[in-house]
């Protein structure tokens, strides 16, 4: 049997860095965790470091601006994935500059985990969100560094928990707001089930210099089927009120960013399709769900009966 990577999570102590460095140790592999001299000394990050120490996970010190605990790092290592928050996608370059230099890294998994950004139709309106995304990936691709993207497009605890309703914390149980005519499809995975298909994907030679989409049936929907869906479980219809993409792109003009993005990723997902309005091209992408069909996760229908 061949011997398993030995895998650095940075980013460890987010809500998906920390299921990923959890399934790195469940499926065995040496798992290490770059982590910030400040999070030991964090009240809201040592029960996840306990947790992960428990689990088998070695710590570094070091962080993304520190090139000499970076290249330590790395050297140690045969896969890199990156969890930071999208806000924080450009401090990946020294990181890119490390790994290219070190010559080691057999895969680099950079943070990511949203919509392909190369397939955005919206980067007039997203204030650069995707193309430093995809300024990122151009790196990588220069420097010959081999890699994994994982386009999971929406967490289910983004848009989903409000029924896709801006500025609501829980579904709404009398009247609900359509964007564009509702039959559109977006893509929700949970945040847990990212980090399985993720680590299945980072020895496996069929998702090597691939982008790994994730569209899970069940968890392909419309506006409308999600709409639908909620008014089956809650027995009782809603009232519907219609927004136009016009309208939609007003209130985004409108509303000052980024207290915008929310309605800027409605747009995106549900107005302008950008989760699936592209095939999968086997020369560069596969779908996780048919590569992995072992792996079980959380459907649409699931997460809203939690929201009952």
């Amino acid at each position: 049997m061949e011997k398993k990577s030995k895998v650095l999570i940075i980013g460890a102590t987010g809500r998906l860095g920390y299921h990923l460095a959890k399934f790195s140790t469940e499926y065995c592999y040496p798992t290490f965790a770059l982590i910030r001299d400040s999070s030991f000394n964090d009240p809201n990050k040592q029960q996840k470091l306990q947790s992960l120490s428990i689990a088998g996970v070695t710590f570094l010190k070091g962080s993304l601006e520190d090139e000499e605990s970076l290249m330590e790092a790395v050297k140690q290592v045969d896969v890199v994935i990156c969890s930071i928050p999208s806000k924080q996608v450009l401090d990946q370059k020294l990181l890119i500059r490390v790994i290219k230099e070190a010559g080691c890294i057999k895969r680099f998994i950079p943070s990511e985990f949203g919509a392909d950004p190369d397939k955005s139709q919206i980067s007039d309106l997203d204030n650069n969100f995707y193309s430093r995304k995809s300024e990122i990936r151009r790196l990588i691709e220069a420097g010959g560094i081999p890699y994994t993207y994982i386009c999971c497009n929406l967490f289910m605890s983004y848009l989903l928990p409000s029924l896709v309703q801006p500025g609501l914390k829980t579904p709404p149980r009398d009247k609900v707001t359509i964007f564009g005519d509702g039959n559109t499809k977006g893509v929700f995975v949970n945040s847990v089930d990212v980090a399985a298909f993720t680590i299945s994907a980072l020895d496996d030679p069929r998702t090597l210099n691939k982008v790994l989409y994730l569209r899970p049936p069940g968890n392909v929907c419309c506006m409308n089927e999600l709409v639908e869906a909620w008014e089956s479980k809650i027995g009782k219809r809603l009232e519907k009120i219609n927004v136009s993409e016009e309208e939609l792109l007003k209130k985004i003009e409108d509303t000052p960013y980024p207290e915008n993005l929310e309605m800027v990723f409605i747009y995106s997902t549900f107005v302008k399709g950008d989760h699936t309005y592209f095939d999968i091209e086997p020369s560069s992408g596969v779908e996780g769900t048919q590569l992995y069909p072992h792996l079980k996760y959380t459907t649409i229908s699931e997460h809203l009966d939690n929201l009952l």
